[in-house]
């Protein structure tokens, strides 16, 4: 892909390799993909070290216990994995108001699903895997046996959960401060934080093959645990649950396919946002115009998303229909001079990682995985580390919504690993996590990339923009002033945000195919790095 360089200046430098490249959004975890790579790993090996280091290094966003995706490379041929977990089999709706709720809760009990990240390792490192999983997660043990410093970002959000789970007062919480506390306070910037018990974790997860934690010691812990206080997570609902492959989804965009996985999924938005936008005017760098019609063509791939998206057998209205060029001319009808208000939805931020792996073979690794919000439900099981996600809080009570609760059911799912290809050709990996903030930010990167022919680096240092619902829209400190005076005029209501953390941290690896050489762009917005060789 060539490169234009605009007056926007890239915040760091895109980086150039020839023989592996690993970029997320911890230097260590890095480290840890690139260590793999030199030891005769390929990109999955190094994809599985590099998530499992995540789960120690920046335990902010993710853990042993959420949901994981990813979109695999390899050989010439793409493969999709959904490894997110359904909800308990005892779980239901009339449950959940028996106890109290006209929704699902964010925090606590409820909305723990059964986490699939551990089985995601496992069948990665089967099916395409060089080295053991026990190898894999070797430098994962490592870290959370002899801990490692606080990072800046990572201990602001630490110190941010904190804040927020020390409002819960169940005895179900206790073990969340045992556990990512020090002395019962969050632990502070360049200060060395450890977990043995997570390290002991990960070691059964490697030697079992993941075994241990769907039918094992780790599952008979977390079953007990549950009992204990009132949960409806079983053993039998662990013990069930399996990976599934799938086909990914895509739609070409000015001559690029773009990838995504299908739903239960969000991210055929960022497929659907792209048909839209792709027909309008042809893009302008900078242009009030065309930063309108982007944010017009992703309101009404929201709607359309938040309204159908679920377990695939539960859409009144297919995938194949949603990303049709027929459907986005349609919709495109009702985009105009001025902003429109399509069904308010209210949007809320997301704690979710993403990281991008590539060899000296071709293969190449796009993978996500979430404890949703944060930590998570807030809920950790003694004695061994595991962070238990919220994903189920997505859920809706109510029986006529597609996302409807049912026991063994899938919810809408945020996170979501993008790749991208020309012809028979492999581009590469790309994502932006953060909520609902991901297909916004995949719209964007890859509107950056195929229509303004930025750089890696530069694509995702551009100042973004995320709609939030109704006419809302939020921009980032460095978004240029006339932009946000001439959005306002059609019509928007722009909020500049003094935070940039809500929009989102991505990480891209492109591969040219005549030559193998990788160039990688990795997150300004978080203590992000692109390791390579």
């Amino acid at each position: 892909m060539d490169y234009l360089y605009h007056p926007f200046a890239a915040k760091r430098n895109t980086i150039f390799a020839k023989n592996g490249m690993v970029a997320t959004s911890q230097p260590l975890a890095a480290q840890v993909g690139l260590e793999i790579l030199k030891k005769g790993g390929n990109a999955i090996d190094a994809a599985i070290a590099t998530a499992a280091a995540l789960t120690v290094v920046e335990p902010t966003s993710n853990g042993i216990g959420g949901d994981a995706f990813a979109i695999v490379w390899v050989k010439g041929a793409l493969y999709g994995l959904n490894a997110s977990g359904p909800s308990p089999e005892s779980l239901t709706a009339d449950a959940v108001k028996a106890l109290g709720h006209d929704q699902m809760p964010n925090m606590g009990l409820l909305p723990i699903t059964v986490p699939g990240v551990p089985a995601a390792w496992a069948a990665l490192s089967k099916r395409f895997g060089k080295l053991s999983l026990s190898e894999t997660l070797e430098p994962a043990i490592r870290y959370a046996e002899e801990g490692y410093p606080v990072s800046p970002i990572l201990g602001k959000y630490w110190q941010r959960a904190y804040e927020a789970y020390k409002k819960q007062t169940g005895k179900e919480f206790e073990a969340w401060f045992e556990t990512f506390c020090i002395d019962g306070r969050a632990p502070e910037i360049g200060e060395i934080w450890r977990s043995k018990d997570l390290a002991e974790t990960l070691r059964k997860i490697g030697e079992t093959d993941a075994r241990s934690f769907y039918e094992g010691e780790l599952a008979d812990r977390i079953e007990n645990f549950m009992i204990q206080h009132g949960g409806f997570l079983r053993k039998s609902d662990l013990a069930a649950y399996e990976v599934e492959w799938v086909k990914p989804i895509s739609t070409n965009y000015r001559g690029y396919d773009v990838w995504e996985i299908p739903p239960n999924g969000q991210g055929m938005i960022a497929l659907m946002a792209l048909n839209n936008y792709e027909q309008m005017d042809p893009p302008r760098w900078q242009s009030v115009e065309t930063i309108h019609q982007q944010i017009e063509s992703t309101k009404l791939a929201f709607v359309d998303g938040k309204s159908y998206i679920t377990e695939q057998a539960d859409m009144p209205i297919s995938t194949e229909y949603l990303l049709s060029k027929e459907h986005a001319l349609k919709r495109v009808k009702e985009i105009g001079e001025v902003a429109i208000e399509p069904k308010p939805l209210e949007l809320v931020a997301g704690g979710t990682v993403y990281l991008a792996t590539a060899d000296s073979e071709g293969n190449m690794v796009s993978f996500i995985q979430s404890n949703y919000k944060g930590f998570g439900s807030g809920i950790v099981i003694p004695d061994t580390g595991i962070a238990l996600q919220n994903r189920g809080a997505d859920f809706s009570l109510d029986k006529n919504h597609p996302n409807f609760l049912k026991p063994k059911k899938r919810t809408y799912h945020t996170i979501i690993p993008g790749f991208l290809t020309k012809g028979e050709e492999a581009v590469g990996p790309f994502g932006v996590m953060g909520g609902f903030m991901q297909p916004q930010g995949h719209f964007q990167v890859i509107s950056s990339t195929i229509d303004f022919l930025l750089n890696p680096q530069a694509a995702l240092d551009a100042p973004r923009w995320q709609w939030i619902s109704g006419k809302k829209v939020q921009v980032e400190p460095e978004f240029p002033n006339y932009l946000v005076q001439a959005l306002q005029r059609k019509g928007h209501e722009i909020e500049v945000m003094p935070d940039t953390g809500g929009f989102g941290r991505g990480q891209i690896i492109w591969r040219n195919p005549e030559t193998g050489v990788l160039a990688g762009g990795t997150e300004s917005r978080t203590d992000g790095m692109v390791a390579a060789w």
